[in-house]
């Protein structure tokens, strides 16, 4: 070090004072504010050397802040926070005495902005006021947002932050806290757009150490981190735009914390100084061999003692024991420190060297270390009110110490370290967007799959098989659904096989029901399959016909993340539509044998129909006799044994085509679902089956091969042969059942028919009678508009007899004549 310490005093305020509180805060121009523990703050100009006022507070002034975009200057006392404008400061002052020192300005409650008792510390961030005090049990900082229309309104609170105190009532007590004052940082990584331009007591952090200590949220966030120095010696952080955020720990000193900061060129590490000496350097450190990535590592080292005051510049701590100015290196302390003892997150290094500075009685240092042309100089206040700028001689402002020997390889080295993680960090990012590109050309291929013609088979497919099961004595119908992937492509993460079940019944009295189901999957290789049960029925509802629509759902959001979902429509959701199947009534069917016939006559107890409540209804009024209770319904359909055969692929005297077409009725695959129970009969050997409906009311089902003759008289076309057809009987007590078998029938043959080649016919239309079915039908409305004409004029029908017409209107229209060619 060459020379001494310029010390040049600016002016003196007359004062004697060492109060704790004690603290000078320089703007980035020339302006300096002092409060020194009474209920003054003092604004001087040391370049105009001019004291330009004197602000008077109502109570003792604990702390300030300045906000150099307003010109706003914030003012911590014992019953809250003022706001001065000093922008409006000439036009404001009035001096009664043409030969006063300075202009005093008393400051009234009008300016009280935060009225809150025990304020400690205070610190700006962008709009944002924080306040840090003491209570009985807890440290808590709280958030105001400053007013935009008003600087004098009153502050509105957004919370609070809390950490309890750390009860040590034999050392310490909380008059003894309450008279330390914390310190208050903000620490912004370096790369987010906040981090130029920092005000006073904002500091700025390297981010691969930012994200280590704080979290990867936090700096993902780009979210500005309040650091409180308590005196008790812990370090506490909370990020300030996290949601959820807390007051936490960092590190502890164990002594009451004087000083915060961080590089102002290169922000490699952070440093924390105790009132007793302890320096804690926070630095990166490679965590084990080469690639484990990093960790923080905290050095403690140990500097001459008790600290007053303390500031930074860009690799040395400047701080102040009373007796002495003292200069600390850091690079080199951490450097010794890392060679001293290289095992462990945290190291105890060796003594550092410390230079004096030989600038004795100085109790506090400004927060801003000024280099004017060149040279370093420091704002500091001495113990006697002198006002003093320090100039440091030339071997701890440029370095040529022989301790700087080796900085600028480590420097280099530094640079060329930060390089490769990058590097590493964008071939990460890299190689996600390279999986993310061929996930979505998969699910772009397998949309173009499930898009393609009708006409097309596709692909990826479904099909479905109904079962029964029996629990405790309930009985149940379940679907299993399989879908089937014939594609060459793999249905990985984020589709879901969608299943809406849906009723067939358009009745006004009966609601249709619909129920959705969802069901994720991932990773279906090609010629895997996916099964999953659907419950078809409860206890006491039964809705047949039934639809099952599926279709393929993809959410782009396991791809692209949450955040791209808000700029995409329909929530990212890609909805491909696969077939529509049907479950009838035959799907339902349970074979039973004849002797089972014989025992279970009547229906079970808990399968009760719409239809039968109605019957049972009608019988306890008397409007139905017990023979029509116990009625057996019927209904029958023609088909012709030519269609058959070339339907079946039967041929002449070879097969009965009626058990034929039981077996194709009853086990066969229609529309894409089967029936597992009956699946399991290979063959058919009876043209008479029985079975159970869904309600539990038995079904006999006949298929009989019978020659029909034309009995028109008037017919203009005569038959020369006798035509061969099969007629199917439907027999049940229920009419439900009845219904719904007949439908199911005509619905597998009208399907066949749809499929099948037209052929010319040389039947004749009298051999249809369908003009005889067309009389008939006219016959049975005439008879169904006199019912409702005598009932609308009270000719004395009752409801009972209007319910009987009806149901033999529809019993008679069911009796058709028509075939089916």
């Amino acid at each position: 070090m060459e020379g001494r310490c310029v010390v040049e005093t600016v002016t003196d305020f007359g004062f004697c004072s060492a109060s704790s509180i004690l603290k000078v805060s320089s703007s980035s121009g020339t302006d300096v504010f002092l409060c020194i523990g009474s209920d003054e703050v003092f604004v001087f100009n040391y370049q105009d050397r001019k004291l330009k006022a004197i602000f008077l507070f109502p109570d003792y002034v604990r702390d300030l802040v300045l906000n150099e975009d307003k010109h706003t200057l914030y003012v911590a006392c014992c019953s809250g926070v003022y706001c001065i404008c000093l922008s409006s400061l000439p036009s404001r002052v009035q001096r009664s005495d043409a030969s006063c020192i300075a202009p005093q300005v008393k400051v009234s409650n009008e300016h009280l902005v935060i009225r809150e008792d025990g304020i400690l510390a205070l610190l700006l961030v962008n709009s944002l006021l924080l306040t840090l005090r003491l209570t009985n049990t807890s440290w808590l900082l709280t958030r105001y947002r400053i007013a935009e229309d008003s600087t004098f309104s009153r502050y509105e609170m957004l919370g609070s932050f809390k950490v309890p105190v750390i009860s040590d009532s034999d050392h310490h007590s909380s008059d003894e806290w309450s008279e330390k004052k914390p310190v208050l940082f903000c620490v912004h990584s370096a790369d987010a757009p906040s981090s130029s331009n920092l005000p006073s007591g904002h500091i700025c952090l390297d981010p691969i150490l930012f994200k280590v200590l704080f979290g990867v949220d936090v700096a993902l966030a780009k979210s500005p981190v309040v650091l409180c120095g308590l005196p008790d010696g812990r370090l506490c952080f909370v990020a300030h735009r996290v949601p959820g955020s807390q007051l936490r720990v960092l590190y502890s000193l164990e002594q009451p914390v004087v000083f915060i900061g961080t590089q102002t060129n290169s922000s490699s590490f952070l440093v924390a100084l105790s009132q007793q000496g302890k320096v804690v350097l926070v630095t990166l450190k490679q965590k084990g061999l080469q690639g484990g990535g990093v960790t923080a590592a905290f050095t403690e080292l140990c500097v001459p003692g008790p600290v007053v005051c303390a500031c930074l510049d860009k690799c040395s701590l400047y701080y102040s024991i009373g007796s002495d100015l003292l200069a600390l290196d850091l690079v080199l302390a951490s450097t010794g420190g890392s060679e001293a003892e290289k095992g462990g997150s945290q190291k105890r290094a060796a003594a550092p060297q410390n230079i004096s500075l030989n600038v004795c009685r100085v109790i506090a240092l400004a927060e801003h270390v000024k280099n004017i042309e060149g040279k370093i100089q420091l704002v500091g206040l001495s113990s006697r009110g002198q006002l003093q700028i320090i100039r440091l001689p030339a071997g701890v402002q440029d370095g040529e110490s022989s301790s700087h020997a080796g900085r600028s390889i480590k420097d280099v080295l530094s640079a060329i370290g930060d390089v490769c993680e990058r590097a590493s960090v964008l071939k990460t990012s890299i190689k996600a967007s390279n999986q993310t590109l061929t996930h979505l050309n998969q699910v772009l291929n397998i949309s173009f799959l499930l898009k393609a013609d009708d006409k097309m088979e596709k692909q990826i497919r479904c099909h479905a098989t109904t079962s029964w099961s029996t629990l405790l004595q309930e009985d149940s119908l379940n679907l299993k659904y399989i879908l089937d992937n014939g594609s060459s492509y793999i249905l990985e993460r984020g589709w879901t096989l969608d299943i809406t079940l849906s009723s067939m019944c358009d009745s006004t009295e009966v609601e249709s029901c619909s129920t959705h189901y969802s069901f994720p999957f991932q990773n279906l290789h090609p010629g895997d399959k996916l099964e999953v049960s659907l419950p078809l029925t409860t206890e006491g509802h039964w809705s047949f016909p039934c639809t099952v629509s599926c279709s393929l759902t993809f959410t782009l959001s396991s791809i692209l993340g949450e955040e791209a979902l808000t700029e995409l429509s329909e929530g990212g959701l890609v909805s491909l539509p696969l077939n529509t199947l049907t479950v009838d009534w035959l799907h339902t069917l349970r074979v039973v044998s004849p002797a089972d016939v014989k025992r279970n006559a009547t229906p079970r107890p808990y399968d009760v129909t719409t239809m039968d409540t109605v019957r049972a209804f009608l019988k306890s009024r008397g409007s139905l006799r017990g023979d029509a209770v116990n009625k057996q319904h019927s209904t029958c359909i023609k088909v012709s044994s030519q269609l058959l055969r070339e339907m079946l692929k039967a041929s002449e005297g070879t097969s009965n085509v009626g058990i034929s077409l039981l077996d194709w009725l009853i086990c066969e695959d229609h529309g894409g679902v089967k029936s597992k129970e009956q699946g399991d009969v290979k063959t058919l050997n009876s043209s008479v089956i029985h079975a159970r409906a869904p309600n539990g009311h038995l079904i006999k089902m006949t298929a009989k091969e019978v020659v029909q003759v034309n009995q028109t008289e008037d017919s203009a076309v005569t038959q020369e042969a006798p035509l061969a057809i099969v007629e199917v009987h439907v027999e049940s007590s229920s009419l439900a059942a009845v219904c719904g078998m007949h439908h199911a029938v005509l619905q597998r043959l009208q399907n066949y028919l749809q499929k099948a080649p037209e052929k010319s016919s040389t039947l004749s239309m009298q051999s249809l009678r369908v003009r005889d079915a067309l009389q008939h039908a006219q016959k049975m409305l005439q008879k169904l508009q006199q019912s409702r004409v005598s009932c609308s004029f009270g000719e004395g029908t009752s409801t009972g007899k209007m319910t009987s017409c009806l149901l033999s209107v529809y019993e008679e229209l069911r009796e058709n004549s028509l075939l089916i060619i």
